[in-house]
Protein backbone atom coordinates (compact mmCIF):
# COMPACT_ATOMS: atom_id res chain seq x y z
CA UNK A 1 0.00 0.00 0.00
CA UNK A 2 2.01 3.38 -0.91
CA UNK A 3 1.91 6.51 1.21
CA UNK A 4 -0.83 9.10 0.90
CA UNK A 5 -0.74 12.87 1.09
CA UNK A 6 0.67 14.26 4.01
CA UNK A 7 -2.61 16.47 4.22
CA UNK A 8 -5.32 14.11 2.51
CA UNK A 9 -8.51 16.11 2.79
CA UNK A 10 -6.48 19.81 1.90
CA UNK A 11 -4.84 17.66 -0.81
CA UNK A 12 -8.57 16.55 -1.86
CA UNK A 13 -10.23 19.72 -1.66
CA UNK A 14 -7.38 21.32 -4.22
CA UNK A 15 -7.46 18.74 -6.64
CA UNK A 16 -11.41 18.77 -6.67
CA UNK A 17 -11.28 22.91 -7.59
CA UNK A 18 -8.22 22.91 -10.09
CA UNK A 19 -7.91 19.61 -12.29
CA UNK A 20 -10.84 17.39 -13.78
CA UNK A 21 -9.95 14.26 -12.13
CA UNK A 22 -12.41 11.76 -11.81
CA UNK A 23 -13.36 11.00 -8.20
CA UNK A 24 -12.08 7.51 -8.17
CA UNK A 25 -8.30 8.72 -8.96
CA UNK A 26 -8.62 11.61 -6.13
CA UNK A 27 -9.40 9.52 -3.63
CA UNK A 28 -7.30 6.83 -4.75
CA UNK A 29 -4.23 9.42 -4.27
CA UNK A 30 -5.65 10.81 -1.19
CA UNK A 31 -6.65 7.49 0.72
CA UNK A 32 -10.36 8.51 1.27
CA UNK A 33 -13.32 7.19 -0.35
CA UNK A 34 -14.93 8.55 -3.57
CA UNK A 35 -17.91 9.19 -2.03
CA UNK A 36 -16.38 11.56 0.59
CA UNK A 37 -14.37 13.16 -2.27
CA UNK A 38 -18.30 13.43 -4.07
CA UNK A 39 -19.24 15.29 -0.40
CA UNK A 40 -16.29 17.82 -0.62
CA UNK A 41 -16.97 18.41 -4.75
CA UNK A 42 -20.71 19.30 -3.16
CA UNK A 43 -19.58 21.16 -0.48
CA UNK A 44 -20.94 18.91 2.14
CA UNK A 45 -17.65 17.55 3.35
CA UNK A 46 -14.58 19.66 4.29
CA UNK A 47 -15.89 23.03 4.59
CA UNK A 48 -14.02 25.22 5.51
CA UNK A 49 -10.34 23.69 4.82
CA UNK A 50 -8.21 25.54 2.64
CA UNK A 51 -7.01 23.66 -0.42
CA UNK A 52 -3.35 22.15 -0.68
CA UNK A 53 -1.48 22.46 -3.55
CA UNK A 54 0.13 19.06 -4.23
CA UNK A 55 2.75 20.66 -6.80
CA UNK A 56 4.11 23.21 -4.83
CA UNK A 57 4.53 20.81 -1.96
CA UNK A 58 6.27 18.47 -3.88
CA UNK A 59 3.83 15.40 -3.83
CA UNK A 60 2.92 15.62 -7.74
CA UNK A 61 4.04 17.18 -10.48
CA UNK A 62 2.45 18.92 -13.22
CA UNK A 63 3.08 16.21 -15.86
CA UNK A 64 1.50 13.28 -13.68
CA UNK A 65 -1.77 15.84 -12.99
CA UNK A 66 -2.08 15.59 -16.94
CA UNK A 67 -1.14 12.33 -17.28
CA UNK A 68 -4.23 11.16 -15.22
CA UNK A 69 -6.39 13.76 -16.77
CA UNK A 70 -5.89 12.23 -20.22
CA UNK A 71 -6.44 8.85 -18.84
CA UNK A 72 -9.47 8.08 -16.24
CA UNK A 73 -7.99 4.53 -15.47
CA UNK A 74 -4.10 6.19 -14.72
CA UNK A 75 -3.42 5.91 -10.76
CA UNK A 76 -1.76 8.86 -9.51
CA UNK A 77 1.87 8.37 -8.20
CA UNK A 78 3.76 10.27 -5.39
CA UNK A 79 6.37 12.60 -6.68
CA UNK A 80 9.60 11.24 -5.75
CA UNK A 81 11.54 13.63 -3.00
CA UNK A 82 14.84 14.85 -4.08
CA UNK A 83 16.50 15.21 -0.86
CA UNK A 84 17.53 12.14 1.02
CA UNK A 85 16.95 12.24 4.76
CA UNK A 86 20.19 10.30 6.23
CA UNK A 87 18.72 7.31 8.18
CA UNK A 88 18.84 8.15 11.80
CA UNK A 89 21.13 6.18 13.99
CA UNK A 90 20.17 4.08 16.34
CA UNK A 91 22.49 5.57 19.40
CA UNK A 92 22.57 3.51 22.36
CA UNK A 93 20.23 4.28 25.58
CA UNK A 94 22.58 5.47 28.25
CA UNK A 95 22.13 5.93 31.84
CA UNK A 96 19.13 7.18 33.27
CA UNK A 97 18.94 10.90 33.62
CA UNK A 98 18.55 12.40 37.28
CA UNK A 99 17.58 16.19 38.17
CA UNK A 100 20.27 18.19 39.57
CA UNK A 101 18.29 18.85 42.45
CA UNK A 102 18.07 15.36 43.19
CA UNK A 103 21.32 14.17 42.50
CA UNK A 104 22.67 14.58 46.17
CA UNK A 105 19.75 11.83 47.11
CA UNK A 106 21.15 9.28 45.12
CA UNK A 107 23.37 8.08 47.81
CA UNK A 108 20.87 7.57 50.22
CA UNK A 109 18.93 5.89 47.64
CA UNK A 110 21.86 3.10 47.11
CA UNK A 111 22.09 2.85 50.63
CA UNK A 112 18.17 2.03 50.65
CA UNK A 113 18.60 -0.33 47.75
CA UNK A 114 21.30 -2.04 49.27
CA UNK A 115 19.81 -2.85 52.74
CA UNK A 116 16.50 -3.68 51.37
CA UNK A 117 17.43 -5.44 48.54
CA UNK A 118 20.65 -6.96 48.81
CA UNK A 119 19.66 -9.61 45.78
CA UNK A 120 19.92 -6.15 43.00
CA UNK A 121 23.27 -6.39 40.97
CA UNK A 122 24.87 -3.15 40.67
CA UNK A 123 24.19 -2.86 37.10
CA UNK A 124 20.53 -2.78 38.21
CA UNK A 125 20.95 -0.33 40.79
CA UNK A 126 22.60 1.77 38.04
CA UNK A 127 19.89 1.73 35.94
CA UNK A 128 17.65 2.72 38.83
CA UNK A 129 19.20 5.45 40.09
CA UNK A 130 21.32 6.66 37.58
CA UNK A 131 24.67 6.39 39.42
CA UNK A 132 28.37 4.67 38.79
CA UNK A 133 29.51 1.15 40.37
CA UNK A 134 32.36 3.55 41.96
CA UNK A 135 29.65 5.31 44.16
CA UNK A 136 27.43 2.08 44.99
CA UNK A 137 30.88 0.62 46.22
CA UNK A 138 31.96 3.20 48.25
CA UNK A 139 28.35 3.15 49.97
CA UNK A 140 28.59 -0.67 50.34
CA UNK A 141 31.83 -0.37 51.61
CA UNK A 142 30.77 2.46 53.88
CA UNK A 143 33.79 5.17 52.35
CA UNK A 144 32.00 7.43 50.81
CA UNK A 145 32.64 10.99 51.72
CA UNK A 146 29.46 11.60 52.94
CA UNK A 147 28.60 8.34 54.80
CA UNK A 148 28.45 9.61 58.34
CA UNK A 149 25.54 11.81 57.15
CA UNK A 150 23.52 8.85 54.67
CA UNK A 151 19.81 7.67 55.63
CA UNK A 152 18.63 5.35 53.66
CA UNK A 153 15.46 6.98 51.30
CA UNK A 154 12.99 5.21 48.86
CA UNK A 155 14.63 5.72 45.26
CA UNK A 156 10.34 5.87 44.60
CA UNK A 157 9.76 8.39 47.08
CA UNK A 158 12.85 10.49 45.78
CA UNK A 159 11.53 10.59 42.34
CA UNK A 160 14.93 9.07 41.19
CA UNK A 161 12.93 5.98 39.97
CA UNK A 162 9.17 4.47 39.48
CA UNK A 163 7.66 1.50 41.15
CA UNK A 164 7.42 -0.37 38.04
CA UNK A 165 10.88 -0.17 37.11
CA UNK A 166 11.70 -1.48 40.91
CA UNK A 167 9.42 -3.90 40.86
CA UNK A 168 10.72 -5.21 37.62
CA UNK A 169 14.53 -5.02 38.75
CA UNK A 170 13.42 -6.74 42.17
CA UNK A 171 11.20 -9.91 40.26
CA UNK A 172 14.31 -10.03 37.38
CA UNK A 173 17.09 -10.20 40.73
CA UNK A 174 14.83 -12.91 42.33
CA UNK A 175 14.29 -15.07 39.14
CA UNK A 176 18.39 -14.84 38.75
CA UNK A 177 18.78 -15.99 42.68
CA UNK A 178 19.40 -19.76 43.35
CA UNK A 179 16.82 -21.47 44.90
CA UNK A 180 17.57 -22.25 48.62
CA UNK A 181 15.94 -24.61 50.29
CA UNK A 182 14.08 -23.81 53.93
CA UNK A 183 16.12 -25.43 56.60
CA UNK A 184 13.53 -27.91 58.37
CA UNK A 185 11.63 -26.43 61.58
CA UNK A 186 11.53 -28.34 64.70
CA UNK A 187 8.03 -28.52 65.73
CA UNK A 188 6.42 -29.15 62.15
CA UNK A 189 3.47 -31.94 61.91
CA UNK A 190 4.66 -34.88 59.72
CA UNK A 191 2.65 -35.53 56.59
CA UNK A 192 0.04 -38.43 57.00
CA UNK A 193 1.40 -40.59 54.32
CA UNK A 194 4.40 -41.15 56.34
CA UNK A 195 3.41 -41.04 60.28
CA UNK A 196 0.87 -43.70 58.81
CA UNK A 197 3.56 -45.83 57.12
CA UNK A 198 4.77 -48.99 58.24
CA UNK A 199 8.43 -49.16 59.37
CA UNK A 200 10.59 -51.76 57.18
CA UNK A 201 11.61 -54.93 59.36
CA UNK A 202 15.35 -54.23 58.89
CA UNK A 203 15.57 -50.60 60.05
CA UNK A 204 16.78 -51.31 63.65
CA UNK A 205 15.69 -47.87 64.84
CA UNK A 206 12.55 -47.27 62.36
CA UNK A 207 9.82 -45.53 64.56
CA UNK A 208 11.02 -45.63 67.93
CA UNK A 209 8.42 -42.95 69.40
CA UNK A 210 5.26 -45.49 68.92
CA UNK A 211 5.28 -48.13 71.33
CA UNK A 212 4.66 -52.10 69.80
CA UNK A 213 1.94 -53.91 70.46
CA UNK A 214 2.68 -56.81 72.80
CA UNK A 215 2.73 -60.10 71.26
CA UNK A 216 0.85 -63.21 72.45
CA UNK A 217 1.91 -66.60 73.25
CA UNK A 218 0.53 -69.09 71.70
CA UNK A 219 -2.62 -70.93 73.06
CA UNK A 220 -2.44 -74.39 73.77
CA UNK A 221 -5.59 -76.39 73.61
CA UNK A 222 -4.14 -79.31 75.26
CA UNK A 223 -2.72 -77.68 77.89
CA UNK A 224 -5.94 -75.60 78.81
CA UNK A 225 -8.14 -79.02 79.03
CA UNK A 226 -5.19 -80.69 81.47
CA UNK A 227 -5.40 -77.92 83.70
CA UNK A 228 -9.30 -77.69 83.72
CA UNK A 229 -9.22 -81.44 84.77
CA UNK A 230 -6.66 -81.02 87.57
CA UNK A 231 -9.03 -78.37 88.86
CA UNK A 232 -11.80 -80.57 88.69
CA UNK A 233 -10.12 -83.93 90.15
CA UNK A 234 -9.06 -81.39 93.56
CA UNK A 235 -12.83 -79.60 93.53
CA UNK A 236 -14.13 -83.21 93.92
CA UNK A 237 -11.82 -84.31 96.76
CA UNK A 238 -12.41 -81.88 98.92
CA UNK A 239 -16.03 -82.40 98.19
CA UNK A 240 -15.50 -85.45 100.27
Amino acid sequence: MSQGPLMPKATAVWLVENTSLSFEQIADFCKLHPLEVKGIADGEVAAGIKGLDPITSGQLTREEIETAQADSTHHLRMAESRVKLPEPKRTKKGPRYTPVSRRHDRPNAILWLVRNHPELKDAQIMRLVGTTKTTIQQVRERTHWNSASLSPMDPVTLGLASQIDLDFEVQRAAKDRPHVEAPDAGGTLMPAEVSTAQPARDEPFADMSRPKPVQEDAIDVNSVFAKLKQLKQENDEGEE
